[in-house]
């Protein structure tokens, strides 16, 4: 029978191993948890530490035991310090480990966890992403373009180096001491002059002389070759990464007369839940600022989140603005491009047609996926169960949702709803359905 003693002593503190190990065992949990808060508390407090109450239940560490239908038995714990085989244990009082009932005993409550905020983002964020993205990965896909990084003495022979081999090779033969043309040229017509004369002892010695001196060196010669393996070098090139494809994302929001503090506080927050998706999310997404009444202008985050304007509404001003704004800087090969856009659904009389135009005839051809959330209020949010009863806006919008895939549209109407809003219109691999 297999006896098990592990003497390892406990961590002092809390491990990454062991913290990484249960949150894999309680994500499904910790998640819940996190979406609850969010929907009940604020947004921007999604950026930050949490602590999250977790149950007793399911947190418990995996010990050994023996089958319950053998013979005699013995085993030691993990994190076993105190016994050895053999030792008998005290039963302990209080029959039994579980939560107890009603009475003096003491019982085990939930406990709770704090999370950090990269791992409540990760949490968050995990199973989603921007739908339809296919420019390619922003995040995990790279590729690659070469770049010169110097020389190399091995390669393809395209990449052979003309200049840099003939330097190694003029270096090597001046070292080595190789003979020269001239020098052997100059040898050969020496002993074509004395053998062109009539021949006398000393003209034969020095005859003798010269034809042993002119196959040395060509001996040499032959011996040190001009240009020889070790000289040749190659250019090199290591690749270099580069990100195969970038995006922006255009933010939307209705600022005029017509939204008041509840319509403005609830598109807030949900555009601030979609820049803590996009910063968190992906590394090389750009974000554009755009607010509007009866004229459009691109601001910074915190003019966008932040700065009180009202006006009156004019929603094409905002589209006209986004569509200006990537002919100057986001070209579409280049660039994936989304929005998002929030209003409570009021325009000005004939202006809906002129959003009309432009989403069908300019932008749905250039963006890669375009949200609308009309902020509808609580108390009417049942009268809206159709396009034939929606604001102007949102009824002229279906006629685009109808017809473009990379077009969807839905409502908010209390706080509560803004997260399965989200989830919706960004989770993984949407099904693109139409709204009711």
């Amino acid at each position: 029978m297999p006896i098990f003693i592990d003497r390892r002593l406990n961590p002092k503190d809390k491990s990454l191993g062991n913290r990484q190990r249960f949150l894999r065992r309680a994500r499904e949990e910790l998640k819940r948890n996190i979406r609850d808060h969010v929907r009940t508390g604020r947004i921007a407090e999604l950026d930050r530490e949490h602590a999250v109450p977790m149950p007793r239940k399911g947190t418990s560490e995996p010990t050994f035991s023996g089958a319950k239908d053998s013979g005699r038995r013995q085993h030691i714990l993990p994190g076993n310090r105190s016994f050895s085989p053999g030792d008998l244990i005290p039963k302990p009082s209080g029959g039994g480990t579980g939560p107890s009932g009603p009475g003096t005993t003491e019982s085990e409550d939930d406990f709770r966890f704090v999370l950090s905020r990269e791992e409540v983002l990760d949490l968050f964020f995990e199973d989603l992403e921007l739908p339809d993205l296919v420019k390619l990965s922003l995040k995990q896909i790279l590729s690659f373009k070469p770049r010169r990084a110097g020389f190399t003495a091995s390669g393809a022979p395209t990449n052979i180096n003309v200049g840099r081999t003939m330097r190694n090779s003029h270096g090597r033969r001046i070292a080595l001491k190789r003979p020269k043309q001239e020098e052997l040229d100059a040898v050969a017509r020496q002993l074509a002059e004395l053998e062109s004369k009539p021949p006398n002892a000393a003209a034969r010695d020095r005859i003798a002389a010269l034809r042993k001196d002119l196959e040395r060196l060509e001996r040499r010669r032959r011996r040190i070759a001009y240009v020889d393996p070790v000289d040749i070098r190659f250019n090199r090139f290591d690749p270099q990464p580069v990100p195969n494809a970038s995006a922006v994302m255009f933010c939307l929001m209705d600022v005029s007369g017509s939204m008041g503090e509840r319509e403005k506080d609830l598109a807030k927050r949900f555009f601030v839940l979609l820049h803590l998706f996009l910063t968190r999310r992906y590394d090389r997404t750009e974000i554009v600022f755009i607010r509007h009444t009866h004229e459009a202008q691109e601001v910074d985050e915190h003019t966008f989140f932040y700065h009180t304007q009202s006006g009156g509404t004019v929603v094409s001003t905002a589209l006209e603005e986004m569509h200006r704004i990537i002919e100057q800087r986001y070209p579409v090969a280049e660039w994936n491009i989304y929005a998002a856009q929030a209003s409570d659904g009021d325009n000005f009389a004939t202006d809906s047609e002129r959003c009309i135009e432009l989403l069908d005839r300019r932008l749905m051809h250039l963006c890669q996926y375009f949200a609308y959330v009309e902020i509808i209020d609580e108390r009417e949010s049942h009268i809206f169960g159709s396009t034939e009863n929606g604001t102007s806006l949102w009824r002229a919008y279906s006629a685009i949702d109808e017809k473009w895939p990379n077009f969807q549209m839905r409502r908010i109407a209390a706080p509560a709803d803004i997260y399965p809003v989200f989830r919706e219109l960004f989770a993984r691999q949407p099904a693109l359905r139409k709204s009711a």
